[in-house]
């Protein structure tokens, strides 16, 4: 009889261990919720890169509720490598951009990127065509990388990496709008406004390519940046985009669009359904879908064209096909 109590006794509490394990993992990792009962996104078709830009976004701008008056705005651009072809967010749009939220009313607007590969940022802002919209008055750019940092706990735990060093120039601004070149990623199939804010990481303290978000888990990181640094609105630039062997070493596409949105959640998925893509097939977009933004499509008001069907979807490394949506 005491052997069978002792028997009860050991499987009642590996009942009790499994079952706390169980709900540990179901727990949300989460801390925040930034979903909205409906997302607002307009894609604009734009041709090419000119001057006539700046009216077109402005327009698209003043399709959504944005109050810039007197708030910092800070514009993170895709600014990652000193190459050719699509790989920079363009230049002419980012001041186009600029100029926008200065005639919106911000007191501030800063230009910020910690590019991921190449040290020498003055040589990446030089190679993207940069230095002629950085002398225009009033526009400023914080080199992310080098900038004064404070350490801050993280409001998800996907990584496990618990807290950051975070470039104050991004925690202090009021209003961040992620600013992505379209492209796909050998590393995590698409890269956009969710991704793109790897860029707010400190390369001095984290490495080249920010190599302890990759050693943490790429979806996992992104997940976790965006829930601290919440990104407030999109301007991805889809003018040309990448496809193939990207983010650096990819072929361009010339999708025509620019793709505006007060949540980048609803912003990154309509870029992918713009390629071709399933949502769902991005795994940091699917659990973005849960906290950050709305991944539905019920959820998101579209304000210009709807995402018309791409005649062919975006080219992918052999290993990403299965983000090709299944309906084609």
């Amino acid at each position: 009889m005491i052997s069978d109590r002792r028997r009860f006794l050991g499987a009642a509490a590996g009942a009790i261990v499994t079952t706390g394990a169980t709900v540990q993992h179901l727990l949300p990792k989460y801390k925040i919720n930034y979903r909205r009962p409906r997302s607002m996104v307009a894609v604009l078709n734009c041709e090419g890169y000119s001057e006539e830009i700046e009216g077109l976004l402005l327009d698209g701008l003043k399709l959504f509720p944005i109050d810039a008056r007197g708030k910092f705005v800070l514009l993170k651009p895709n600014l990652v490598e000193d190459l050719p072809g699509p790989v920079n967010t363009n230049p002419i749009l980012l001041g186009a951009a600029a100029r926008c939220f200065l005639r919106l009313g911000a007191s501030r607007v800063v230009i910020g990127e910690g590019p991921g590969h190449q040290r020498d940022t003055e040589l990446v802002v030089h190679a993207a065509g940069l230095e002629p919209v950085l002398r225009e008055p009033r526009i400023e750019f914080v080199d992310l990388n080098r900038d004064e940092l404070r350490k801050v706990r993280l409001k998800a735990d996907y990584s496990g990496l618990r807290e950051f060093w975070l470039p104050q120039t991004a925690l202090a601004a009021d209003i961040v709008v992620s600013m992505p070149k379209v492209k796909t990623h050998h590393w995590a199939g698409v890269t956009l406004s969710l991704k793109n804010m790897f860029g707010i990481v400190p390369g001095m303290k984290y490495g080249w390519p920010k190599n302890l978000l990759h050693w943490s888990g790429i979806h996992e990181s992104v997940l976790d940046i965006c829930a601290t640094v919440p990104v407030h609105f999109v301007i991805a630039d889809g003018i040309t985009a990448m496809e193939g062997n990207g983010p650096l070493q990819g072929n361009p596409r010339e999708l025509g669009k620019l793709v505006l949105a007060n949540d980048p959640v609803a912003a990154d998925a309509t870029c992918v359904r713009l390629m071709g893509f399933d949502p769902v097939a991005v795994k940091h977009l699917q659990i973005a879908g849960d906290f950050l933004g709305n991944l539905d499509e019920r959820a998101i008001e579209m304000l210009a064209e709807r995402v018309s069907v791409t005649a062919r979807p975006f080219a992918v490394l052999p290993e990403f096909s299965y983000l090709i949506h299944k309906s084609r």
